[in-house]
Formats: C-alpha cells, structure tokens, sequence
C-alpha cells in the first residue's frame, strides 16, 4: 500500500491518500476542513482512483470539507457508526470554538462502520477497529503494516477527552485495545509524524498505565 500524507487546513490535520499497489485503487482518510486537500489531489498525475473517503471521526479538522471532496470524486463515504451524533453537529462544531466562520455541512454518509468491518479496496483489506474517547465513534483503519489512528493516538501523546462527547474511560479501554495490535504497526495519526505501536507502548507518557 502507497501512502501520501497531506497536512492542511486552519489546523494542520494530517489526511492521507492511500493506494492499493496492484490495483491503484485510492481512498482519502480524513478531508481537512478547507478546500487544500481538494486542490493537493487536483494536481496529482496521473489522477488518484479514488474510490473510499474513510472518516476516522467527526471533528471538522478531519470531516468538514467531505461535501467538497463528494462533489468532485464518486466515491463511497464510510464513518464509524457511532460517530453519527459528532458528525451532525459539523454545521455547529464551528462555533463551539469561537470559530463559526467554520461551521459545514455534513455531506453524505454510504456506510456505517462497526467494529471488525473491513473495507476492499482493490488487493488491500483494511479492517476498522472502534477506537472511542475522543469522541462517540472515533475508529481507527489499518492493514498488516499501517494504521491510522485519527486523534486516539500521536507520537508521544493522546486524543484530548476534555471536548463535547469525550469519554476518558473510553479512551483508556481504547488505547488498551489498540495495544493489542502487533508493536510493528506503523502509526499515522491525525496530527504530527509517524510512530509505530511499540514505540508508543515503550515511551508514551500517557501510556504508562500500560506498563505497570
């Protein structure tokens, strides 16, 4: 699987364009909220194959520029089940924040995804994993070398709770899920660089309930 990163928006979300190798079928994970993902992709030759918009949530940072990207690419949109109540309020979200200037709308939503669901794209099996805290649904896609994590996880630190719907307990029983997964798992999360699951596990200050 290729993966192109793309770090847009009023606050710097890593989205992500990833590309089954045999195939070349594409899916974007996370929108941005502005229109700079559309227009990165727009320059792109040959054109991306875009087939799957994967939401890991429904902050605006991550979902709010969906509509603009379902106007130009026919692509199936897939969000966590849970996350149905963050992403309705995307016409309000902006204004919880001071910030109504980026309130959007929701777009449209082709599959709810539960736990253990796996998404096809072309040779490459991503399966989600329900990764809650953060938010009421926030998810988590990954195949045999990569995931992406959303806000559950960053390099050397964690998802905020402290943000309507945040739930810690659910972020602590989240992250001891994900920990479960093989330490070699590369980790894209929904701000700053890439990690791995192992090296979060060893150093993450805010895992050290994990190590005790």
């Amino acid at each position: 699987m290729h993966i192109k990163c793309f770090t847009v928006g009023a606050f710097q979300v890593n989205t992500y364009l990833v590309e089954d190798e045999v195939t070349g079928q594409c899916a974007i994970i996370d929108t941005g909220e502005s229109l700079e993902l559309l227009q990165q992709l727009s320059q792109l030759q040959p054109a991306p194959d875009i087939r799957y918009i994967l939401l890991t949530h429904g902050h605006l940072d991550h979902a709010g520029a969906l509509s603009q990207l379902q106007s130009q690419y026919q692509a199936t949109t897939c969000l966590p089940r849970l996350e149905l109540p963050m992403f309705e309020c995307l016409p309000e979200q902006g204004s919880w924040f001071g910030m109504p200037s980026l309130n959007r709308e929701c777009g449209r939503v082709d599959r709810l995804l539960d736990d253990g669901d796996t998404i096809e794209l072309g040779q490459t099996r991503l399966q989600f994993i329900s990764t809650p805290g953060h938010t009421p649904g926030q998810g988590c896609y990954y195949d045999g070398h990569d995931i992406f994590v959303g806000d559950t996880l960053f390099a050397g630190s964690i998802g905020r709770t402290d943000l309507p719907m945040g739930n810690s307990r659910l972020m602590q029983d989240s992250l001891s899920k994900l920990m479960q997964l093989p330490g070699n798992l590369r980790v894209h999360s929904g701000h700053g660089p890439v990690t791995t699951l192992a090296d979060e596990k060893q150093s993450n200050p805010f895992l050290a309930f994990l190590r005790q």
